[in-house]
């Protein structure tokens, strides 16, 4: 019996190695939907990287594809300006974006309004919360694990992914945990495009986000008045530099916080559990030894690259890897591809639970823009898998899953599962 899922890889990797290397465009949604894209970023990083492409879907940009250059730009924000969004946009997505206004968040923001604006939320994933936070992810993963089908076929990514990522984000706004699948709903919403994820339509996106817009202006209003306290919402109506902000700003900071919040941790514990199954050599490692565990998760992180591309605008001229980037020109630094440079990590394709720098990746980014939450994610990952290790024997995958149609989120839209028993 012949796997689909590898004859479509093998197509794509000789369609992809019989191009022209000027025709590359790896900001193709169906080649990360089939998990079939590596081909090209494996071409890149070898022959072009630093590579200018026209993608009929995104218009013209540069492909940043090695390490080593991808830190450049990252760490280089006076060259490389956030202010003109932080992803590839297609054409139509641009086209609603001016018909709808811009949404600005600090992510999209240069020093020193950035600096000033990251300031205000940090505390919120500061140690000292982080302390008091971590008890509560651990009942609450118990709970969500405890409720488990046993021996039964279910989808992991919507009983367990969004469960945990929803409960903690409920909890970072403050926002009702009765209602907090509106959180990834709406994150999901904001991040795919019309006929992909929920999104059925232009039209259905505007509403939705609207919607969203709507309920945290209520609870703005509610929390501005109110003495300040720990959420994100109050610290944003209290803060100097965000208690002025506009509503376009708001929704812009909200829309950067729910995502940041909900992608990296929700597609980071599914692809665990890809990963883990994928190669059985190491799941039996980790239960060996399950104080492998924080290794395991910050391995995972590089290897599923849960955001595969940030992008940039060039505010200069500025050469890198022997090409001249002209100021106005769009970059994208591809993550995915960077977490798998031969050139600074030994078997970089592989998935090895105790590698020697596990932390060695570029899935949080680097300079000012790192993601601030990465300890939060880290935090969830790890006490997830505690509590896994402690309840069941094996997770087993049951089907391949349905993967994100995206080339920014890198995630999972379904992973079907069968737990066959408890420990």
């Amino acid at each position: 019996m012949h796997d689909g899922a590898v004859d479509l890889k093998a197509e794509a990797r000789a369609r992809i190695y019989a191009q022209p290397l000027e025709e590359l465009d790896p900001a193709q949604p169906e080649l990360f939907t089939q998990d079939a894209m590596w081909p090209i970023f494996e071409r890149l990083r070898a022959e072009d990287p630093v590579h200018q492409v026209t993608s009929p879907t995104y218009g013209t940009y540069w492909s940043i594809t090695r390490w080593d250059d991808i830190m450049a730009v990252d760490s280089n924000h006076q060259v490389f300006s956030s202010a003109d969004g932080i992803t590839l946009q297609s054409h139509e997505a641009k086209a609603e974006q001016v018909r709808r206004g811009t949404r600005p968040s600090f992510i999209s923001m240069d020093p020193p309004r950035h600096d000033e604006q990251r300031k205000t939320v940090s505390p919120v994933v500061a140690p000292s919360n982080l302390q008091v936070m971590g008890p509560v992810i651990r009942e609450r993963a118990g709970k969500i694990l405890d409720g488990l089908p046993i021996g039964e076929e279910f989808d992991w990514v919507e009983r367990v992914s969004k469960e945990l990522t929803a409960m903690t984000l409920a909890t970072l706004f403050d926002f009702p945990q009765e209602e907090r699948q509106l959180l990834p709903y709406w994150s999901d919403m904001m991040t795919n495009m019309p006929g992909h994820g929920p999104v059925k339509s232009w039209e259905h996106k505007r509403e939705a986000i609207d919607g969203m817009v709507e309920r945290f202006v209520g609870l703005w209003n509610e929390r501005v008045n109110a003495p300040p306290a720990g959420d994100l919402i109050s610290m944003l109506c209290h803060g100097a530099s965000t208690r002025d902000m506009d509503r376009l700003e708001y929704a812009g900071n909200l829309g950067l916080l729910i995502i940041g919040g909900n992608d990296t941790t929700r597609n980071t514990i599914s692809g665990s559990v890809y990963a883990l199954n994928k190669h059985p050599g190491e799941y039996a490692k980790l239960k060996a030894n399950p104080a492998l565990i924080p290794s395991m998760v910050s391995e995972t992180i590089r290897w599923q690259t849960p955001l595969a591309h940030m992008a940039r605008t060039a505010t200069q001229d500025h050469e890198l890897g022997g090409k001249t980037i002209k100021a106005g020109d769009r970059v994208a630094m591809w993550y995915v591809s960077g977490n798998r440079d031969e050139a600074v990590m030994e078997s970089p394709n592989a998935y090895i639970i105790d590698r020697e720098r596990p932390r060695h990746h570029m899935s949080f980014g680097f300079g000012i823009h790192r993601c601030v939450g990465n300890r939060l994610a880290e935090l969830q990952l790890t006490i997830i898998w505690e509590e896994i290790m402690k309840r069941f024997p094996s997770i087993e995958l049951a089907g391949e899953p349905t993967r994100t149609h995206s080339v920014f989120v890198k995630g999972y839209e379904t992973l079907p599962v069968v737990i066959p028993t408890r420990n």
